[in-house]
């Protein structure tokens, strides 16, 4: 999902991170409303009584998660923009351990933070190794516009506002656990979006663009498809185990993010990222297989 809205940002009129969010989420609701209807699921649109509140602010807070990467994923590279959103596991485990009285151990911890160093081998973000292990490697953003600094604290802002919001909507989704369907929870996450994001759009003067190519048009259904396909996974497997341990398995999709590094933008991973690559998967496997 985040290769496509980045390649959208490089089109010729890009098209806005509301616009993507809308058109994703337009889609996301209609399937969810459906499914719902046809299989006899009750309150298909609000979802049961005694936890709307908790959708609602599940919306909130997944939109504000959302807007964060999509935004910062116009001035920031994919490195910078990973290793910001990689801190939502470390602090919805914290969150889950304080807000919902979970299990958190010592040795989940420690694995969470081998991990991060892991994504931080991988990414390698200018900010801490500096310019010389960026030109190791083809650059994707060189043929974007140049972005000043005022701009690169912004978007390193808004990612990290992201991140509270994306930890927020994955302890909501624990505390609902399974009263709601995963549907109402993906239900209420994207209604908020589509009520949300065309009056920011009117209020920031922002033009809605029309695709006028087949690739264009592609591209945003694979946004849509792609976000999909992540929000119930993460959804459904949010319910059946806890928020700490969840959300940890997130890490695993660095390694896909390697290849898709290499088919879109044709970089090839230096020995660091080998190295952040197998800390990783260790890490995953010895908490999928640890005992809670």
């Amino acid at each position: 999902m985040s290769v496509f809205v980045k390649k959208l940002n490089e089109v010729d009129p890009p098209v806005h991170p509301l616009e993507l969010i809308w058109v994703r989420m337009v889609m996301t609701w209609v399937v969810c409303v459906a499914y719902m209807s046809v299989t006899k699921v009750p309150k298909p649109v609000l979802g049961p009584k005694g936890i709307r509140t908790l959708l609602a602010y599940r919306g909130l807070s997944g939109f504000v998660g959302l807007f964060g990467t999509y935004y910062a994923l116009q001035y920031l590279s994919l490195s910078d923009v990973t290793v910001l959103s990689f801190l939502t596991p470390m602090c919805t485990a914290a969150t889950g351990a304080l807000l919902l009285k979970e299990n958190l151990t010592a040795r989940q911890m420690i694995a969470s933070v081998f991990s991060f160093v892991g994504v931080v081998l991988i990414a390698r973000p200018e900010f801490l190794f500096g310019r010389q292990h960026q030109d190791e490697q083809i650059d994707e953003a060189e043929s974007l516009r140049i972005v000043t600094s005022a701009q690169r604290l912004v978007a390193v802002s808004v990612a990290l506002l992201g991140v509270v919001g994306l930890t927020s909507a994955y302890t909501t989704i624990r505390a609902i656990g399974k009263r709601a369907h995963p549907m109402h929870n993906l239900g209420a996450f994207s209604l908020f979006c589509i009520l949300t994001a065309p009056i920011l759009m009117v209020f920031a003067q922002i033009q809605f663009v029309v695709p006028d190519n087949v690739s264009c048009s592609a591209m945003i259904l694979a946004v849509s498809g792609c976000g999909f396909a992540a929000q119930m996974t993460m959804t459904s497997g949010l319910q059946r185990e806890t928020a700490g341990r969840g959300t940890m398995a997130i890490y695993v999709q660095v390694i896909f993010a390697l290849v898709f590094e290499r088919m879109f933008f044709h970089t090839t991973p230096p020995p660091l990222s080998i190295i952040g690559t197998v800390i990783i998967l260790s890490s995953a496997i010895y908490v999928a297989v640890s005992v809670q």
